[in-house]
């Protein structure tokens, strides 16, 4: 049987040219050694299986070749690159420093640096993984790395550049490889299948390129795997089963379902899925890319952001336009949070079914949130208009109790004599005139005019016309009530109060607050007594800005109160910021005893006679 030699390596890019997605790279280093620029160190860096170690073992046959071509690439011809390749070149020495990443390791290459090479213009030494050296390694590593002989070149290959000492990378000249574009990895693998008379669908090495996330040798690895488990015949439906992706015809569907509120059909779609042995997770994730490519195909500049065949763009461009941007947006925003929160929930699949039966109705949502807003633009109600009239006329609202309805209805019934003569002259002008209507009222209830409008306001340090009525003012001026008492302008109740009655309702009201635990604004409200600066103003002593703003929070119910209670609607509060005076307490026997020889000298010579010590 013939030796089986896997994709990665059979096809293992020889020449600059045949390197995949790195052109910027390789591009670099051909000018390099045209224009004999040729650095002491290079550091090639970035993810897995997107070719570091291929362009540094390309680059060392390339710089010690005799026979370069006119493109900077090695013939493959000459003695030293038929060494190379046949693996007998003593001017190229690799070393994986996961496993020599002693310092004794390092102190042997530093050896062999000093021996010239015998065929050949430069000795090249490739270091795989040279974030795996130890620190003492590093260091010994060091004055080589900065002076090395003219004939030797150090290349450095590394995953993890973070890891490396500055001291390092600022010896050499670092190249970043990028991540193989998805397009990329699906052409190269197009071309291999070609050479390996494979048959294959489009769709299907783009699956491979997308799951290998960026690695050219994770893709190549899918694709023997996939050509095995398919019999040389890799098809979409091969490559989802056998990769164990969920298919995209799934999300197709359930966005439709989405769409169109099917909750039923929706969730046992999700349960088919989970009986493919699918997990939530991928899936929910899943389903947020796929919203994610509706929303990047809803405008023509970000369509080149998906990364999918041409036949599943078509599907997608498709979706797209029949698809709500607001329903997207909306649906990620549940799908994140359902992501966020699967881990750490105990029953994960009812965390997804309960995200997809929100997405259901995101449109519903939308509709009902929207409809108040086109109520409102559209009004063409003439009772609203009138409304609107009264308010601007600065109209005022009628009150009535049920006796005085009554009243207004047996007068409403005789016409004056004025509005008679008014009616008159209108008719002999032939314009017409409309009867006022007359509506039953219940004798049980009282009638409050529909116009009626009441403005509740904060109330507002030093504005003693600033009023909040109350509840019990709601309910007296709807029922009609009269005391007696004198009223303002708005017909609120001005009573006045002594300093003492203050006293009594303040006291009763930090007492409510402390039952309340409300202990923040009991300590400050209970810290000072208030002040009674006018008849209708008090003054609130507070400690600093902090204290105001949090009373300032909290004076609706403060109001409410004091105007209840001191029956006085005028009533208004200012702040005032104090300093508390402490005195110094004692609190050892030395500070206890100066306080006491302060107040009677004659104390320390009655200690100095019997010889009395302080106790510390």
């Amino acid at each position: 049987m013939e030796n089986f030699i896997v994709s990665a390596r059979k096809y293992r890019p020889a020449t600059f040219e045949t390197v995949v997605g790195q052109q910027h790279i390789t591009g670099t280093l051909k000018n390099a050694i045209k224009n004999n620029q040729l650095a002491q160190a290079f550091l090639f860096c970035g993810p897995r299986g997107v070719g570091k170690t291929t362009c540094a073992r390309i680059l060392a046959k390339t710089i010690n070749c005799t026979n370069l071509t006119a493109d900077m690439e090695a013939c493959g011809q000459c003695d030293n690159c038929q060494s190379f390749q046949n693996g007998h070149s003593f001017n190229v020495h690799e070393l994986d420093a996961a496993s020599n990443n002693s310092v004794d390791d390092i102190r042997s290459l530093i050896e062999q640096v000093r021996i010239p090479p015998q065929a050949g213009k430069y000795k090249i030494y490739i270091i795989d993984e040279v974030h795996m050296l130890s620190q003492s390694a590093f260091n010994a590593f060091l004055k080589t790395l900065e002076e090395p002989p003219s004939y030797a070149i150090f290349i450095l290959a590394t995953t993890e550049k973070h890891k490396i000492l500055p001291t390092i990378l600022s010896r050499c000249q670092i190249f970043d490889f990028n991540r193989i574009q998805v397009d990329d990895i699906a052409s190269h693998l197009a071309t291999i299948a070609q050479r390996e008379s494979i048959a294959f669908e489009p769709d299907g090495l783009h699956i491979i390129a997308q799951k290998a996330d960026g690695g050219l040798r994770d893709a190549l690895s899918m694709f023997d795997q996939i050509a095995s488990y398919a019999n040389k015949n890799i098809t979409y439906k091969s490559v989802i089963d056998n990769l164990n992706i969920l298919d995209y015809d799934y999300f197709f569907k359930l966005t439709s379902h989405l769409t169109a509120a099917e909750v039923s059909q929706t969730l046992l779609l999700f349960d088919e899925i989970l009986n493919n042995g699918f997990d939530g997770n991928n899936f929910i994730n899943g389903l947020a890319t796929h919203f994610r490519n509706l929303l990047v195909g809803k405008d023509a500049a970000t369509i080149k952001l998906l990364e999918v065949s041409e036949n599943i763009k078509q599907k997608y461009l498709d979706q797209s336009r029949q698809t709500e941007l607001s329903f997207l947006l909306t649906a990620l925003n549940l799908a994140n949070t359902c992501d966020l929160n699967y881990k750490s929930s105990k029953n994960q699949r009812l965390q997804v079914e309960l995200a997809l039966i929100k997405m259901c109705h995101i449109r519903s949502v939308v509709h009902l949130a929207q409809q108040p807003l086109s109520t409102n633009n559209t009004a063409t109600d003439p009772d609203q208009d009138k409304k609107k009239t009264d308010v601007v006329a600065g109209k005022e609202s009628e009150v009535r109790s049920p006796e005085s309805g009554e009243k207004a209805q047996k007068e409403s019934e005789v016409p004056s004599p004025k509005s008679e003569d008014k009616a008159e002259s209108l008719k002999g002008k032939g314009e017409s005139v409309k009867e006022p209507e007359v509506k039953p009222t219940g004798a049980s209830k009282p009638v409050i005019s529909s116009a009626t409008s009441i403005s509740i306001n904060m109330p507002k340090a030093n504005a003693a016309s600033t009023l909040i009525p109350s509840l019990n003012d709601l309910e007296r001026v709807a029922s009609g009530e009269d005391d007696g008492k004198p009223k303002t302008a708005t017909g609120e109740a001005r009573e006045p109060f002594t300093y003492d009655r203050l006293l009594e309702v303040w006291n009763k009201y930090i007492q409510i607050l402390k039952a309340a635990d409300k202990i923040n604004l009991f300590t400050i409200l209970n810290n000072f007594a208030p002040k009674l600066v006018n008849p209708t103003l008090i003054e609130i002593s507070v400690e600093s800005k902090t204290q105001e703003q949090f009373v300032v929070q909290e004076s609706v119910e403060l109001m409410n109160f004091l105007r209840n209670q001191l029956q006085n609607f005028a009533v208004d509060i200012t702040f005032k910021q104090v300093e508390r005076k402490i005195e110094n307490r004692l609190y050892g026997n030395r500070e206890k005893y100066d306080y006491l020889v302060n107040k009677n000298p004659k104390l320390d010579e009655l200690r100095r006679r019997f010889n009395l010590d302080i106790n510390p």
